[in-house]
């Protein structure tokens, strides 16, 4: 239902809906704190927690598909491996780490590989909320090859670092199933 409406959502309007709430003079945020008697935070102004304003705000639109990806594998669990832990007297936390995680396990993978891939990859949100202000503290990777290239016209330059990009996200993918497969 409304968890996963923010997925559904196009990343600008969401984008632009959480830069309406973070505004310093104008911002719901604020103006509740400042409601309360506190003073106001330049969310998207303050160098040092801009950027963590832009995480907070993409890890609320990306939650609903963590938790329906979650909900799916909690779903292939058999019931009868459960019924036979109780048979055997296993508590609910034997049952969780011994038969729910390493069932999950795969999909514990996937929402991590999500996770990670769209962390790096954010463009929308800074873009649009801050354009990689202030004092470039929001620049993330995939914006900063956006200005090399369209910005400042360096295309070989911000072809080279897509590359190099593209290769950095497929090494912590495979560092990652690494892990994974070791835990199993």
């Amino acid at each position: 239902g409304a968890f996963f409406m923010p997925v559904i959502v196009s990343g600008v309007v969401v984008t632009i809906l959480w830069q309406q709430l973070f505004g310093f003079d104008t911002g719901l945020l604020n103006r509740l704190l400042t409601g309360i008697g506190l003073g106001k935070i330049g969310w998207l102004t303050d160098p040092n927690i801009a950027m963590s304003s832009i995480a907070i705000m993409a890890t609320w639109k990306n939650v609903g598909l963590y938790i329906v990806l979650f909900l799916v594998g909690l779903q292939t669990v058999p019931v009868q491996y459960y019924e036979a832990a109780d048979l055997e007297g296993a508590t609910h936390w034997q049952k969780f780490f011994k038969i729910t995680l390493p069932i999950i396990n795969p999909m514990i993978f996937m929402v991590v590989i999500l996770s990670t891939i769209g962390g790096f990859s954010l463009f929308i949100e800074p873009y649009i909320m801050t354009g990689g202000g202030p004092m470039n503290s929001t620049i993330s990777a995939v914006l900063y090859i956006y200005k090399q290239g369209f910005f400042f016209n360096h295309m070989g330059y911000a072809a080279t670092l897509g590359l190099f990009f593209a290769f950095i996200i497929l090494a912590v993918v495979v560092i990652q199933k690494k892990f994974i497969e070791k835990d199993n």
